[in-house]
C-alpha cells in the first residue's frame, strides 16, 4: 500500500527518485500514465493490468468509452527505476502535468499520484495548507459509506 507525501524535484535527464517507501512495492519496473487530474499516476504492473482489465470491460460501442481508453493507454509509459531508486519521465508526461522542477509524489494505496509543486498547491487552502473541499467531495461518496 502507498501512503504518504514526499517533496522532491526532477532532474536535468527527466529522473524522479522515487520515495525509498514505495521502490520495494514497485518491484523495479512501474506504468507511468496520465491521470484525470493533471497529474501522473505510477502502477506497479500488476495494478495496471488490472486497471487495463477493467477499461476493457467498458462498451466498445460508446464513443466515451474509446476517448477513455486513448487517454489511459496513449500516455502510458513501460519505465524501468534503475539501481539509485530513479524512474524517467516521458517529455510527454511532464508537459502533461506541468512538471518542471519541483514535485509532490503522494501514496494514494495503490497508486502513486506524482504532481508537480504548482498544480498540488493549487489544491491546497492558502490558509490552513490542507487539501481543499475533501469533506465536500465526500458528500457526493456518502452511497459508497462516506
Amino acid at each position: 500500500m502507498f501512503v504518504g507525501k514526499y517533496y522532491n524535484s526532477i532532474d536535468n535527464k527527466s529522473r524522479l527518485i522515487v520515495p525509498a517507501k514505495f521502490r520495494d512495492e514497485l518491484g523495479g519496473r512501474c506504468v507511468v500514465a496520465k491521470s484525470l487530474d493533471k497529474c501522473l499516476v505510477i502502477y506497479t504492473k500488476e495494478e495496471w493490468q488490472k486497471f487495463a482489465d477493467e477499461l476493457d470491460k467498458l462498451p466498445k460501442s460508446n464513443p466515451e468509452t474509446r476517448v477513455i481508453k486513448r487517454h489511459f493507454h496513449a500516455s502510458a509509459a513501460d519505465c524501468d527505476i534503475d539501481k539509485q531508486g530513479r524512474l524517467t519521465i516521458p517529455q510527454e508526461l511532464k508537459s502533461y502535468a506541468g512538471i518542471d522542477k519541483e514535485l509532490v509524489t503522494v501514496g494514494s494505496n495503490k497508486v502513486i499520484e506524482v504532481w508537480s509543486k504548482e498544480f498540488w498547491n493549487e489544491q491546497l487552502d492558502p490558509e490552513s495548507g490542507e487539501l481543499i473541499d475533501a469533506s465536500e467531495a465526500a458528500k457526493g461518496l456518502e452511497i459508497y459509506g462516506f
